[in-house]
């Protein structure tokens, strides 16, 4: 019945691919994504099926659980940013849990995690990071170690001279 109501929908420029294993939550989720007006919604439950989605089309938003595994949460967005080829590299990835620690939510920022929304979340608190993401895009930092959203949230003017120097920069022997 799932791919049947799959096949009826309608594809838009405001995709959203909900990631979550558990079907009750995902179902809550995408019940508060048409309550603010999305209508092009999708779920996979685990990362294989993930991928094959990801691989299917480009999606506005990608909203993913922690709970994902096979491979775990974090993982999959680190594989999906660092994939030079894919198409929903640069999408951006709301992540949510239930009782993250300052270390789980740094390894998310750290792996690519665009926004996280702690559990239990209304409508508004969705609707609310999908207007900032809307409202605020980030660059894309490709780095050795980092590849994803800018994780700046605001850009300050340090001046000349308490920038940081660069390799571009003559040596100064």
């Amino acid at each position: 019945m799932r791919d049947l109501l799959m096949a009826t929908e309608t594809i838009t420029n405001h995709g959203v691919l909900i990631i979550d294993p558990q079907p009750n939550m995902s179902a809550l989720v995408a019940s508060m994504l048409r309550a603010i007006g999305r209508r092009d919604i999708r779920v996979a439950e685990n990362g294989a099926q993930a991928a094959i989605e990801l691989d299917r089309r480009v999606y506005d938003v990608i909203i993913i659980d922690d709970a994902v595994s096979n491979p775990d949460a974090i993982e999959l967005v680190r594989r999906l940013r660092s994939s030079p080829d894919g198409r929903n590299r640069l999408t951006p990835v709301i992540m949510m849990a239930a009782a993250p620690d300052a270390s789980r939510i740094t390894a998310a920022r750290d792996a690519g995690v665009t926004e996280f929304l702690r559990k239990p979340f209304a409508a508004d608190h969705l609707r609310a990071r999908l207007d900032s993401i809307s409202a605020n895009p980030r660059a894309f930092i490709e780095a050795e170690a980092y590849k994803g959203p800018d994780r700046r949230r605001r850009k300050l003017d340090i001046g000349e001279k308490d920038r940081r120097a660069t390799n571009d920069a003559p040596d100064q022997d």
